[in-house]
């Protein structure tokens, strides 16, 4: 069963995170990235699953600076509160939650003695994209259908560790050429399109996409298995 812990940042923020522990020794760590509703019992139950596989698993608040507490389901409701909150941390001065994820990352290697990467959906998506980019202590990122991080602004930026990227082809946010754009612009990252729209790993979504939620899935524990063995 998972807990809620606390993780400080560098500059004495204090704030909450989800974490799993696998049975036995972890092969590895992830600090795991909420959508924009939150840690709510969805990236729970990913975090579960990820726990199954054997990773110590860490997930950060990532709207604490702005909101705590924040557990949001799917409905429109939930949609429009959500890009609301997303909306108030994208404002906050830089370095915003950077210091937030760099938290979970030092936390995640101290705790499992292992080596960390990051799997982000939607706006944690973008997050991940951005901690590949500017964070230390990572070895590996996989970010789902990242709002944004296909923009220039965004693909202008070099990761530092290896990237597997997950989008779908259907995506309303995201479009296909701009995945084209981000692809040709970063030839060292492995981008992956499936026939289907944003969210398609979410069970809990209408968007749902069970054969590419599945095929995504084998994928990205692949990935984590080939970048995080133990040291």
């Amino acid at each position: 069963m998972g807990q809620w812990i606390e993780l400080v940042a560098a500059d004495g923020f204090a704030l909450p995170a989800w974490q799993e522990q696998p049975a036995g020794t972890p092969r590895g760590a992830v600090v795991l990235l909420q959508e924009i509703f939150g840690v709510n019992s969805h990236i729970r139950d990913v975090a579960a699953r990820l726990a199954a596989r054997g990773y110590a698993v860490v997930a950060p608040a990532t709207f604490a600076r702005v909101e705590k507490g924040v557990e949001l389901g799917y409905g429109d409701a939930d949609m429009q509160r959500g890009k609301q909150l997303k909306a108030a941390v994208e404002a906050l001065p830089a370095p915003g939650v950077l210091p937030d994820l760099q938290a979970a990352i030092d936390f995640a290697a101290q705790d499992s003695g292992a080596r960390v990467g990051i799997v982000g959906f939607c706006w944690g998506g973008l997050l991940a994209w951005r901690a590949a980019c500017a964070l230390h202590g990572l070895s590996a990122a996989v970010p789902y259908y990242g709002g944004g991080m296909t923009t220039k602004a965004e693909a202008a930026s070099t990761p530092r560790v290896p990237v597997l990227a997950h989008f779908g082809r259907r995506d309303h946010f995201i479009s296909e050429k701009s995945v084209h754009d981000f692809a040709a612009a970063h030839p060292e990252v492995r981008v992956e399109l499936y026939d289907a729209d944003h969210g398609f790993h979410c069970d809990q979504r209408a968007s749902y996409d069970a054969p590419a939620a599945q095929l995504a899935w084998t994928r990205t524990l692949d990935f984590l298995d080939q970048h995080l063995q133990a040291k």
